[in-house]
């Protein structure tokens, strides 16, 4: 089968062209006015069954001589055979290199279907490996995205828990002078106390004058120094229950200290945690002012109880010797 379109009328009508012209119509100008298409071999072979069906034209076979068609004859055979034997050669070799070539673009053929598959897979590799690492881009974003909102509120809230920090330090601060107010206040009763004692001691001497005085309204006295007793317990219970409210809030103080120390780990409940911590840090200031106060008036009032009491047991004890005594306040008297 000719190729590229090439057969026997295409190269007739060729021929008579070039011998329209004047021209030689051999192998290369057939295939230059064909356009440079077509297998040499193949214009060759159409060539051939041309010449052999009709060798020359006739009208330039009458104008030679006899004996020049001869020569030419001869000479056309003899070209025709020798050229026939070396087409016969290189069509061999053609052929033996057309099925080498064939064979070898088979082998191409193949080795390229292979290369596109594997291409096509590497490509169906790659696309896959496009969207995983589009999905991964789309995924780190969103991490960076949720690091720095979530760096943005670790910040807040370590502002928070530094200002949380600062209120509790306040309030310790605050507790610190408190305990230093109500031991001033206790080294002033103290001394207060010591006073009245020196006081008390230089009244002895009065005392003994009121002695008579004071018989009268040992009853009444009793009475009173029974009443104070029951008051004076239950201002000792009083103090004791709020020195345990005192320990109560200082126990609440440090398990607030705990409570922030767990927040700053916990960061993700510190908003929670934040609104607890000022309802009770609202409430312990109130409580802890409320405590102060009560314990300073319970210290007043327990002080004043100690010292009535010291003062009645005081006098007891001398009304008592007194009555023991007669003869006693009788020579005291006479002196």
């Amino acid at each position: 089968m000719a190729r590229g379109g090439i057969n026997k009328a295409i190269v007739l009508e060729a021929r008579k062209a070039l011998l329209a012209r004047g021209e030689n119509p051999s192998i290369d100008a057939v295939r230059i006015e064909l356009g440079n298409t077509g297998s040499k071999t193949t214009i060759h072979r159409y060539l051939k069954e041309i010449e052999d069906f009709d060798p020359r034209p006739r009208a330039s076979r009458e104008r030679l001589s006899d004996e020049l068609t001869e020569l030419v004859a001869g000479l056309l055979e003899r070209m025709t055979e020798e050229g026939g034997e070396a087409l016969a050669h290189a069509q061999a070799r053609f052929d033996e290199q057309r099925i080498e070539l064939e064979q070898k673009l088979d082998g191409l053929n193949a080795e390229l279907a292979s290369l596109q598959r594997e291409v096509d897979s590497q490509k169906g590799a790659l696309g896959l490996q496009a969207d995983e690492l589009q999905t991964c881009q789309a995924s780190l974003q969103a991490e960076l995205t949720r690091n720095a909102r979530l760096s943005q509120n670790c910040s807040d809230l370590e502002i928070r828990v530094q200002e949380k920090d600062e209120q509790i330090r306040s309030l310790e601060d605050k507790h610190l002078h408190s305990r230093d107010a109500l031991e001033h206040y206790r080294n002033a009763v103290k001394e207060q106390r010591d006073q009245e004692q020196q006081r008390h001691e230089g009244q002895v001497q009065q005392v003994q004058v009121e002695l008579r005085q004071l018989q009268q309204t040992l009853m009444l006295k009793q009475d009173e120094l029974t009443r104070l007793n029951r008051d004076n317990e239950r201002l000792l219970s009083e103090a004791r229950q709020q020195s345990k409210v005192v320990a109560t809030q200082q126990d609440a103080a440090l398990r607030l200290t705990g409570e922030i120390t767990a927040m700053k780990t916990a960061v993700a409940k510190a908003d929670g945690a934040k609104e607890a911590f000022q309802e009770q840090l609202g409430t312990s200031r109130a409580e802890s002012k409320r405590l102060e106060e009560d314990l300073v008036q319970a210290s007043a009032q327990l002080a004043e109880a100690k010292r009535l009491s010291e003062r009645y047991s005081a006098e007891l004890t001398q009304l008592r010797q007194s009555k023991d005594h007669p003869g006693t306040d009788k020579e005291s008297s006479t002196r």
